[in-house]
C-alpha cells in the first residue's frame, strides 16, 4: 500500500514538473512604407495572427484617396477638377460604414470624405488656423506634390493670388440623388490631408485591431502614435518627444510620455524647412497670411483618445502661436497639449496643459 501511494505521489510529482509555464502572450510587430514615411504597429495576440497583408492593403487604400502624390488618387483628381466632383458615394453607405467599420473598405471613397470631415471640424476649432486648402501655397513654398525647390526670391503678388484660393468655404459639399459632390467656387481650389492623413490611417489600423479582439497595441506612422492596453513588459506604453533641433538626433528627447489609451501628434518647424541665404522657413504656411509661419514655437504635442484630432490641432496650433494655441488647448475637453518654444535667449522651454504632468515619465 505504501508502494502504490509513493508510486502516486512521484507520478504527480512528475506531471507537475512536466507541465509548461503559462508564459505570457507573445507580442507581433508588422511593419512597412506608407504615406512617405514608415509604419510600425505591435500587437499582442494570443491566436499569433500576422496582420501585415490586412493592415498594409487597407493603408495602400488610404494612401489611393488622400496622398496627392498619387497622381489618380481621389483628392488628385478633386484637385484637377475645373468645378464639380462626384465622390460617389452616398449617405446611406457612409452610414453603414459608421455603424460597421468593418465595411469601410467597400465604400467608395470613405476614406477622403471622413478626412474632409475631420479637417472642417478642426478648421473651426482653430478659427481657421487650420486650413486644408492651402494646396496652392503649399506648392509655391515647395513643400508640395511638386518639386521641392526652395523660393530663394518671393514674389509677393503671387503669393496673394494664391491666397484667394484658400478658405474651407470655397469647398462646398452638396447632395445630388444621394450621393456627395463637392464643388469648387474657383477652379483652383485645392486640398491637402497632410494634417489629418496620418492620424486618420493610424486610428483605421487601431479599429482593425480592436475589431479582431486585439487589446494591447501601439500604432505608430512617422512618430504619431496611438496606444491601448500595456506594452510587453507589463507597463503603459512610452513614447518620446524629440528635441526640437534641426541638429538633434531623433533619439534625443525633451521629454518621455506614458500613454495610458492615449494617442499623441507632434508637428514641429525644425525638420522640414528651407534655407535660403542663410535664414531658413518652414513647412508650417499660415492660410490666413500666404506665409510660412514665423514664431518662437518649435514644437507642438497633442494627446487625445485618438489620433486624428491630434493630428490637425497639432497643425492648427503651430499656426496660431504659442500664447494664443495653449489658451485654446486649455479649452478643450479632452484634450492635452506640450509646447515647446525658444525663449529670449535661443533656450528651450516648455509650457503644458495641467493634464500633461501626470503624463510624464521621470
Amino acid at each position: 500500500m505504501n508502494k502504490i501511494l509513493l508510486f502516486a505521489g512521484l507520478l504527480i510529482s512528475f506531471l507537475f514538473a512536466c507541465k509548461p509555464e503559462n508564459k505570457p502572450t507573445a507580442y507581433l510587430t508588422v511593419e512597412g512604407k506608407t504615406m512617405g514615411t514608415y509604419y510600425k504597429v505591435t500587437y499582442q495576440d494570443s491566436l499569433g495572427r500576422d496582420f501585415f497583408k490586412a493592415i498594409d492593403s487597407m493603408l495602400v487604400q488610404i494612401n489611393h484617396e488622400i496622398s496627392t502624390y498619387e497622381p489618380n488618387s481621389t483628392i488628385s483628381l478633386f484637385n484637377k477638377a475645373t468645378g464639380g466632383y462626384d465622390l460617389g458615394l452616398d449617405f446611406k453607405g457612409y452610414s453603414l460604414c459608421v455603424a460597421n467599420p468593418g465595411e469601410c473598405g467597400k465604400v467608395k471613397n470613405y476614406h477622403f470624405f471622413k478626412n474632409l470631415m475631420a479637417a472642417r471640424v478642426a478648421n473651426q476649432q482653430t478659427q481657421q488656423a487650420f486650413d486644408p486648402t492651402i494646396m496652392p501655397l503649399v506648392n509655391y513654398w515647395g513643400f508640395g506634390y511638386t518639386p521641392h525647390e526652395a523660393v530663394n526670391k518671393v514674389d509677393s503678388l503671387k503669393v496673394d493670388s494664391l491666397v484667394r484660393f484658400v478658405g474651407f468655404e470655397k469647398v462646398v459639399q452638396t447632395d445630388s440623388g444621394g450621393l456627395v459632390v463637392l464643388k469648387k467656387s474657383l477652379p483652383g481650389v485645392q486640398l491637402d490631408f497632410g494634417g489629418t492623413g496620418q492620424g486618420y490611417a493610424i486610428d483605421a489600423v487601431a479599429v482593425f485591431l480592436e475589431l479582431h479582439g486585439i487589446k494591447n497595441y501601439l500604432v505608430d506612422i512617422g512618430g504619431e502614435s496611438r496606444a491601448r492596453g500595456k506594452n510587453p513588459k507589463g507597463d503603459w506604453w512610452t513614447i518620446g518627444i524629440n528635441t526640437p533641433r534641426s541638429e538633434a538626433e531623433l533619439t534625443d528627447f525633451t521629454r518621455v510620455i506614458k500613454l495610458e489609451n492615449k494617442s499623441v501628434s507632434t508637428s514641429g518647424n525644425y525638420r522640414n524647412f528651407h534655407e535660403v541665404n542663410g535664414g531658413k522657413y518652414s513647412h508650417i504656411i499660415d492660410p490666413r497670411t500666404g506665409y510660412p509661419k514665423q514664431s518662437n514655437l518649435l514644437s507642438v504635442s497633442v494627446f487625445a483618445e485618438n489620433c486624428l484630432e491630434p493630428d490637425a490641432l497639432a497643425t492648427g496650433f503651430m499656426v496660431l502661436g504659442l500664447d494664443a494655441a495653449y489658451e485654446l488647448a486649455s479649452q478643450m475637453k479632452g484634450i492635452e497639449a506640450m509646447f515647446i518654444y525658444s525663449d529670449e535667449k535661443g533656450n528651450l522651454q516648455v509650457k503644458q496643459t495641467a493634464g500633461v504632468a501626470a503624463m510624464l515619465v521621470e
